[in-house]
């Protein structure tokens, strides 16, 4: 069994997770990669990812005296197939602090397909001096899936509170369940021109649009600062899978650019290659 992977496991890098599900490839495709022959490694990472759902965490703390904890945290997802297993929540997108009073934190987890979402366990190891927690609500955003469930709380997570329990095991609030037109992985590679100056630095964004004035929102192609920094170097070719809405068999046109800011965002883009990866691997 071959397992490629090709990604950081590391809080400040890539979606901040430090456990990731692989899934095998046909033994074929790294044998083709080692003798140089077309599909590259990095390619066979970017594979794993669009076979991968998607799953946008958002945490609410409570606004409550003492609400907020120096824990660590950690949830798993339970579907009708299979679960994910223990995941640290360490990478928050929203604060640098996490898990503070009357706040939201976002995080991004990866799982092989885990069938429909069905409840989930939360909760913290107790360590640190301000451990106890009160937990408001968890959202669950499966893009892929089309599918955003709210897990109410309204408890604490705390020794010396409540019932003593630091973790616990949520229901979705069937009510609260929105649902839409699940998202599609797009292939987007992304060639800079090899000029003088060709790099950018920049926060570049894209959004895509189909037949009859159906678009994507306006989606980031680099999830932090430091990636900004690595990619659209001069003469480069950087690939992205990116989830965004449906628009149909025909790209019509896109609209690329960037936020400005920086030393260095003046950037010469060359093309742009996109290609819609559909669940039959098309």
């Amino acid at each position: 069994y071959y397992f490629p992977c090709q990604r950081w496991l590391a809080v400040e890098e890539d979606d901040g997770q430090i456990v990731r599900e692989l899934v095998p490839v046909d033994e074929a495709f790294v044998k083709k990669d080692s003798e140089n022959d077309g599909q590259s490694l990095a390619t066979l990472g970017l594979e794993q990812k669009a076979k991968s759902t998607t799953y946008i965490v958002k945490v609410k703390t409570g606004d409550k005296k003492n609400a907020g904890t120096d824990a660590n945290v950690f949830i798993t997802l339970y579907g009708s197939k299979d679960d994910t297993g223990i995941i640290s929540l360490k990478a928050s997108k929203s604060n640098k602090n996490k898990f503070e009073r009357g706040k939201l934190d976002e995080f991004t987890v990866e799982s092989v397909d885990i069938g429909e979402l069905k409840k989930i366990k939360i909760g913290h190891d107790n360590k640190g001096s301000s451990n106890g927690w009160f937990l408001e609500w968890v959202e669950i955003d499966a893009p892929s899936l089309g599918r955003c469930l709210k897990f109410p709380s309204g408890r604490w997570l705390d020794k010396s509170e409540d019932d003593g329990a630091i973790e616990r095991i949520i229901f979705p609030a069937e009510l609260q369940t929105k649902e839409y037109t699940p998202f599609v992985p797009y292939e987007i590679t992304v060639y800079t021109s090899d000029i003088f100056g060709a790099g950018t630095d920049a926060d570049v964004f894209i959004v895509l649009y189909g037949a009859d004035g159906i678009c994507t929102q306006q989606k980031s192609l680099c999830l932090n600062k430091r990636e900004q920094r690595m990619y659209f170097e001069r003469n480069s070719v950087n690939q992205f899978i990116v989830e965004l809405e449906d628009v149909g068999d025909i790209i019509e046109k896109i609209r690329i650019g960037h936020k400005g800011g920086g030393l260095n965002s003046g950037w010469h883009l060359d093309r742009v290659a996109i290609r819609r990866l559909l669940p039959n691997g098309k």
